[in-house]
């Protein structure tokens, strides 16, 4: 009895356990706190990239980006802007939406309520020092949140968003293809269920400035010859706020 009793609490917890990595990585969940995912529109598309400034990869990007005439998100690392602030401008010159990705790119699920704060507030000092407005929306590096995490952030102004389909670009020896065809599966899934598509890509790396994101960059420009501004709408992350 005393055996069956234990075995039940271990899967209990084992059980509570899974629910909570779910909550805190998964990027659809909202279990610990609401996060902006995408629309209902099947035809609105946010491009949003994450991990830059990065030189050079984040300037050829936006020539990408202005041939196409698409906006886009950029979740930018505070230590980046700091190092790149004239390329933080011009992402926003171009018109693009820029979010914060927090100060070092921790995961934040395992951090103390003093070093999430620390993240978000330094992040956003860094972005507002050099574009002299707030910032209103932010994506938690890998995901990672737990309640907490949120709450700071809307202490903060600050609005959490995820994504529903990601290319996987942070792989290494990866290629454009590879990228294209993740993202596809991801918009074919969302479509098959109603949703907008909140594509995830990487302008930059976070463990070193001038990260190679050649192939992002590629993958960009083949998703928008196939998806082309007029057949669907490219929208930045405050549309769907």
């Amino acid at each position: 009895m005393i055996g069956a009793i234990a075995s039940g609490v271990g899967a209990a917890a084992c059980a509570v356990a899974g629910v909570g990595t779910y909550a805190s990585l998964a990027p659809e969940s909202q279990l610990f706190g609401r996060t902006i995912v995408a629309g209902r529109d099947v035809a609105e598309f946010a491009l949003t990239f994450d991990d830059g400034p990065n030189d050079p990869w984040t300037g050829r990007l936006l020539d990408v980006l202005a041939r196409y005439q698409a906006r886009a998100t950029f979740f930018l690392i505070g230590k980046y802007v700091r190092q790149r602030p004239d390329l933080v401008r011009e992402i926003r010159e171009a018109g693009h939406l820029i979010g914060n990705h927090t100060a070092t790119h921790p995961w934040l699920a395992v951090q103390s309520a003093a070093r999430v704060r620390e993240e978000l507030a330094g992040c956003n000092a860094a972005l507002e020092e050099v574009l002299g407005e707030k910032v209103q929306f932010f994506r938690p590096p890998h995901g990672s949140r737990r309640p907490a995490v949120l709450r700071a952030a809307r202490e903060l102004g600050l609005t959490a968003v995820m994504w529903n389909a990601m290319g996987f670009d942070w792989r290494a020896n990866t290629t454009a293809a590879r990228i294209t065809g993740h993202l596809e599966d991801g918009i074919a899934r969302n479509q098959r269920r109603g949703r907008g598509s909140n594509l995830l890509l990487h302008d930059g790396g976070h463990l070193a400035m001038g990260a190679d994101r050649s192939q992002s960059v590629e993958a960009t420009r083949e998703i928008l010859e196939r998806h082309a501004p007029g057949k669907v709408r490219y929208v930045t992350v405050d549309a769907w706020a």
